[in-house]
């Protein structure tokens, strides 16, 4: 019997993946996004996998739509997706990202438990929420300090998920996901910025790139290997809260240095601070640059997660090392921009 799963958030970085890989396991898969936004199919034509996902319209605003959105579809597993993911963003726009990243998640669940039909739920949770983190690594056991009000909507999202798990007995699951990045990563993000200005520098297309925090430590892995663990929570008989994550924590200079060295380019940086600068080593130019508008208000200095709750009951594992992912972005970028000539 094919199994139907739906995915809020589906066009972006995660529900393409999630939806190439759920379609290679025979399931039917149907995506959700809202009729006000102009849908785009690009991730899902890179993946080869367009025109293969139904679409409905879906708005986490709206309650009795998404009650109707699951009565029609009847699903077999619900993966919550959908978000305003953008760190930066939410300071500027905090209660459209509570609405969303919060109150979202739970009109979701109210709409599961209301039409009753047993489905299986995912919610996207983040390592956002440690913020200012009380344990290295992080684990499931350690406590949530968010920084941002994007790591508070989401801090709220996960304890409503569990919350619903506990009160109505629902198969709600959690994971809380470290960074996890691709060649289809939104240009918004700093790995996908950074790979995409190089590649432009590269290719004469622009002179620098700017970046915040140099000395930001994250654990980053590859989203391709992170939406099989999604997947695997959902295989599981009881629902459960699982981190997903490397257990290896590099520093932004550090990925700028790879991405660099990955197209060609030798980086040898010069001065302290905000007069920090990263010079091409063969032309002597400056090609990277700080820039105080890319700070947190409240900045997140060290993530790196423990994921091996993940590995002893899912068996999961990372399969892409950090050196692969970042290649892996780099080149498809420096591809990319060779292409604009």
């Amino acid at each position: 019997m094919t199994r139907t799963a739906l995915i809020t958030g589906v066009t972006g970085q995660d529900g393409a993946y999630l939806s190439k890989l759920l379609l290679e396991r025979g399931y039917r898969v149907v995506g959700g996004h809202r009729r006000s936004s102009a849908a785009n199919f690009s991730r899902h034509e890179r993946l080869g996998i367009g025109g293969q996902v139904e679409m409905v319209d879906l708005d986490l605003f709206e309650l009795s739509n998404l009650q109707r959105v699951v009565d029609r579809v009847r699903p077999d597993e619900v993966y919550n997706l959908a978000a305003q993911s953008f760190v930066g963003v939410s300071f500027e726009q905090p209660l459209y990202t509570g609405e969303i990243d919060a109150l979202g998640v739970t009109r979701m669940l109210e709409a599961l438990r209301a039409t009753g039909n047993g489905a299986r739920f995912y919610q996207a949770s983040t390592s956002e929420m440690f913020g200012k983190v009380r344990a290295v690594p992080q684990d499931e056991t350690t406590p949530f300090h968010p920084r941002s009000p994007y790591g508070a909507a989401k801090v709220y999202g996960h304890w409503i998920t569990v919350n619903y798990r506990e009160a109505y007995g629902m198969h709600a699951t959690c994971g809380i996901l470290f960074n996890h990045e691709s060649p289809l990563r939104g240009p918004e993000f700093v790995t996908r910025k950074l790979t995409l200005g190089l590649a432009a520098v590269k290719c004469g297309h622009q002179e620098v790139v700017a970046v915040g925090n140099l000395e930001a430590r994250r654990d980053w892995g590859f989203a391709g290997d992170y939406v099989e663990a999604m997947w695997c929570m959902l295989q599981q008989p009881e629902a459960d809260d699982y981190v997903v994550a490397t257990g290896e924590a590099h520093t932004v200079r550090r990925f700028v240095e790879l991405a660099a060295e990955a197209i060609g380019i030798g980086i040898a940086w010069e001065g302290t601070g905000l007069e920090e600068r990263g010079i091409d080593r063969t032309s002597g130019k400056t090609i990277v640059v700080v820039d105080p508008q890319f700070f947190r208000p409240a900045e997140v200095d060290l993530l790196v997660g423990s994921p091996r709750k993940a590995r002893e009951r899912l068996g999961w594992q990372p399969g892409t090392s950090f050196l692969e992912l970042v290649r892996m972005m780099a080149e498809a970028d420096l591809r990319a921009a060779r292409d604009r000539r």
